[in-house]
């Protein structure tokens, strides 16, 4: 069969977006925006993935709030980033392809140290940077509530097609959902439906802010690879809630945690040498100690998130995006082939996982 007529590059439904095919750039760190500014670096990235062929292009990662940075080095949707936003979002789409902003909070993520302002989670504890975090307030939680809706209005101004919200690898709204990290006993902890609280307010305030006239994606946490973590029983529990809320056009599967397992993400052999190279001498000691605990190594197999993404396709109707080792053509049409095919874009939600009425595939 010539690629051309091969499912994967035919036209696909994401809410009020058609897609040229079903090849999403995932968000990935770019180290492109010194000081928090959009580059030229930035933009000739992802003109290049536009120009690749890929149908979007995901920018990451967009902060709502100043202390929900990964550093300071991370671009703050606000009106001050929105020229260069608008320079990238032109540039992609001159290119062809449509682009999508990931946006969220750090939280315990965050490095304290880099921003200058502590960090914040569901309950206070050390956090990436080796601080200790403050706890969320009731008043951080409504501030952080109408940032979301803040930063969502800044990238429809900014001329993104699509507005994709962090619930995963222990940012804050991942925190939330934690029952590790968030030992709170109040509305926002206990329960599912109380650490769900938090995130499905959040996701409400983008839609609400965005509308209809683009898309809103989330990326969840199926796993976070750690004892006492997010597990698939709650996470699909939570799927299906965000699916009964109706705020969503897809949901993005990943899992592992920036705080505690990150190459349960990524795969292979962890980059041990190289990670202890990027911290100050106090910490690299401490590193050769730990690291091995922090990043065990885990085989690198083909579509390794697939199996876990099956039971989310059996649970859910709305769409789904599947990432984590897709670097093959054959690996997108096996879990295309994962259900009868039709020809028909979107027409109903017991499709594939790989449709876009049921899915799209990220690289």
């Amino acid at each position: 069969m010539p690629l051309v007529d091969r499912p994967v590059f035919g036209p696909a439904r994401l809410g009020p977006l058609t897609l040229k095919n079903r090849i999403v750039k995932a968000a990935t760190f770019e180290g492109a925006a010194p000081r928090g500014e959009v580059s030229d670096a930035l933009v000739a990235f992802h003109e290049r993935v536009a120009r690749g062929g890929a149908a979007m292009s995901t920018v990451a990662y967009l902060a709502v709030s100043p202390e929900g940075r990964t550093d300071r080095h991370c671009v703050l949707l606000d009106a001050q980033s929105l020229p260069g936003l608008r320079r990238l979002t032109d540039a992609v789409h001159a290119a062809g392809a449509a682009v999508s902003a990931q946006i969220g909070h750090a939280g315990p993520v965050a490095n304290s140290r880099s921003n200058r302002v502590p960090s914040l989670s569901p309950t206070r504890r050390l956090g990436a940077s080796g601080a200790l975090t403050r706890a969320a307030t009731e008043e951080d939680i409504a501030r952080i509530t109408g940032d979301y809706r803040v930063a969502a209005a800044v990238a429809v101004e900014a001329g993104f097609d699509c507005i994709e919200i962090h619930l995963g690898h222990d940012y804050l709204l991942s925190a939330f959902l934690s029952p590790r990290l968030n030992r709170r006993t109040d509305r926002w902890g206990g329960s599912l439906e109380n650490r769900s609280r938090f995130p499905r307010q959040a996701v409400a305030a983008v839609r609400e802010a965005a509308g209809r006239g683009i898309a809103v994606t989330a990326k969840l946490n199926m796993a976070d690879g750690v004892p006492g973590g997010f597990w698939l029983d709650e996470s699909l529990a939570f799927a299906r809630m965000l699916e009964e809320d109706g705020q969503l056009d897809a949901l993005e599967l990943t899992g592992g945690s920036s705080l505690s397992n990150p190459m349960y993400l990524f795969r292979g052999e962890a980059p041990l040498e190289e990670f202890a190279a990027t911290l100050p001498p106090p910490m690299k000691a401490g590193f050769r100690l730990i690291g091995k605990r922090f990043m065990p190594s885990y085989p690198f197999e083909e579509a390794f998130f697939l199996p876990y993404a099956r039971q989310f396709r059996d649970a859910l109707s709305m769409p789904l995006i599947l990432l984590g080792g897709i670097n093959r053509l054959d690996t997108i049409e096996r879990a295309i082939e994962l259900a009868p095919y039709d020809d028909t874009v979107c027409v109903s939600a017991a499709a594939t996982l790989m449709r876009l009425s049921s899915g799209c595939v990220k690289l």
